[in-house]
């Protein structure tokens, strides 16, 4: 796992996955950025609601007033990830097949993905995400477990999606198994503000190197 892990950041920091990342996530961040400015206090509004709507501390008053806000930003930030996820899955695939070529030059990359069923795998991936995070809100509150639950919640958001993407494009279809440790690895990336636009890219290349370290 350590080979794997020092291949895929180095290249992360290669000159095509930057330029390839940086146009996925500053585009995101900036569509978010004109979408909340234009419409801020509906939003607000939205979740002050929802916070209000929680037993027990929805009815504290400075969990009210700091909480709403806190927790505006937290679902804004996650509404970026989600985007970030999408996107990477569904234009990776070229990016992919050439570090494949660059590491292993004797691996075919004929294959490819299908991006309707990337779309889908993400926007599944994606809900399921925002349902169980809305749900389970409060428990990210909560020292250490808030922040393991929040890891497992991202590799969610990832994990399906990647081994679709990486793994269709070199092994057959009926082999592709999904790697929750590899899934967790990249969500890391997340907690470190600016490294989070690498956290999907980094998940498909860690995935890329597992699978064809081991056929090669």
């Amino acid at each position: 796992m350590k080979h794997i892990i020092s291949k895929s950041l180095n290249d992360i920091f290669s000159k095509d996955v930057l330029i390839f990342i940086l146009k996925i996530g500053l585009g995101s961040i900036l569509a978010w950025l004109v979408i909340l400015w234009l419409t801020w206090d509906s939003y607000f509004t939205f979740i002050a609601s929802y916070i209000q709507g929680i037993p027990f501390i929805g009815g504290w008053e400075w969990f009210q007033e700091a909480g709403a806000f806190i927790s505006a930003l937290i679902i804004a930030y996650m509404l970026i990830i989600i985007s970030i996820s999408t996107l990477t899955s569904m234009y990776s695939q070229a990016l992919l097949k050439k570090l494949a070529k660059k590491h292993y030059p004797n691996i075919g990359t004929d294959a490819s993905s299908s991006m309707a069923t990337s779309m889908w795998l993400s926007a599944k991936a994606g809900l399921i995400f925002l349902v169980l995070f809305i749900f389970t809100f409060p428990l990210i509150f909560i020292p250490i477990l808030g922040q393991i639950w929040m890891l497992w919640l991202w590799s969610i958001l990832i994990k399906e999606p990647i081994a679709y993407d990486v793994g269709s494009l070199f092994i057959e279809k009926q082999k592709i198994k999904k790697s929750s440790s590899i899934a967790m690895t990249a969500s890391l990336f997340n907690y470190v503000p600016v490294l989070n636009i690498f956290a999907v890219i980094f998940a498909q290349i860690l995935f890329l190197h597992h699978i064809l370290g081991v056929k090669n």
